[in-house]
């Protein structure tokens, strides 16, 4: 829901963005399954082929809390947590679009207690069966005689398209926006997209002027941004100390820009409420002069 005060929707990834790896890779790396990981990558996509190591990682008597325990351990840096809350503190929306699995998130997110700061998430859906197995599916089904996302961009995978998800968050915030400032003029709160991957690049396509997208600096998306730049301001950053640093800036402007809007609305009204008195004291009948 949109806060009154202007601050912004955000919208992060999740790998090297908000953790400081490939939550993947982090597993895969951590359990000594490397290996066995790059051979499965050279005949299958990403997402089935991390699913297909979760199944064999089970069938070799791995639990669930081998897979959590490095989860728990993955980079997370304290910058990165001081700018979750402190935008979440100035009233921004906090979402997660990311093409890692909601397993993987969920549990670092509760591991530091950040969970409660987001409301809600975009990602390859993920669920412990009933045998105690791992299983990870695609957002946007692709296997068999599924259609899948229908994006042409070649830095989509196959499993998610994240332009696709931010169409969607973008067409939700235009009807938010139509129905509480309804013959107002107010356009939507902007929207700041903040990423590192390939896939990163065609959401950053759909923002629009008046939003914001945050590449980082020396990762991929950041020279697609470069060469063909989207229509959304670009705000870069390397660091994670960057990445607080430059969002809670976006943030203040945006705050400041909609007090200075709502200031211009207000005083026309203002104007009015104190004319007022003078025009009701025209109306009253003046006092006749009786003679003695």
């Amino acid at each position: 829901m949109s806060a009154s005060n202007g601050a912004p929707l955000v919208v992060f990834d999740f790998d090297k963005t908000i953790v400081g790896c490939d939550s993947d890779n982090w597993v895969v790396d951590a359990i000594g399954a490397t290996d066995r990981f790059d051979e499965l990558l050279r005949h299958l996509p990403w997402n089935t082929a991390i699913d297909t190591m979760m199944g064999e990682l089970h069938a070799q008597g791995k639990s669930i809390d081998d897979i959590k325990a490095p989860l728990r351990a993955a980079p997370l840096s304290p910058h990165v947590v001081a700018a979750i809350k402190s935008a979440h503190a100035l009233g921004c929306e906090l979402r997660i679009l990311s093409d890692a699995n909601a397993f993987f998130i969920d549990t670092i997110l509760h591991h530091h207690g950040l969970a409660a700061y987001f409301s809600g998430m975009d990602t390859n859906p993920a669920h412990v069966d009933a045998d105690g197995r791992l299983r990870i599916g695609p957002y946007h089904e692709f296997r068999d005689t599924a259609a899948g996302h229908g994006c042409a961009l070649p830095t989509c995978p196959p499993n998610m398209c994240k332009g696709k998800v931010m169409e969607r968050i973008l067409q939700e915030e235009e009807e938010e926006a139509a129905s509480a400032t309804a013959g107002k003029g107010r356009r939507r709160r902007a929207v700041v997209y903040l990423g590192d991957g390939r896939g990163d690049y065609c959401p950053s396509l759909k923002l629009r002027e008046g939003d914001y997208v945050m590449p980082r600096a020396g990762y991929p998306v950041w020279d697609l941004v470069v060469d063909s730049p989207p229509r959304a301001a670009v705000r870069g950053w390397g660091s994670f100390e960057d990445l607080a640093r430059v969002l809670l800036a976006i943030v203040d402007g945006e705050i400041a820009r909609a007090a200075t809007e709502d200031a211009a609305m207000v005083v026309p009204d203002c104007r009015a409420l104190v004319a007022a008195p003078a025009r009701q004291e025209a109306l009253l009948p003046k006092a006749v002069r009786v003679p003695n």
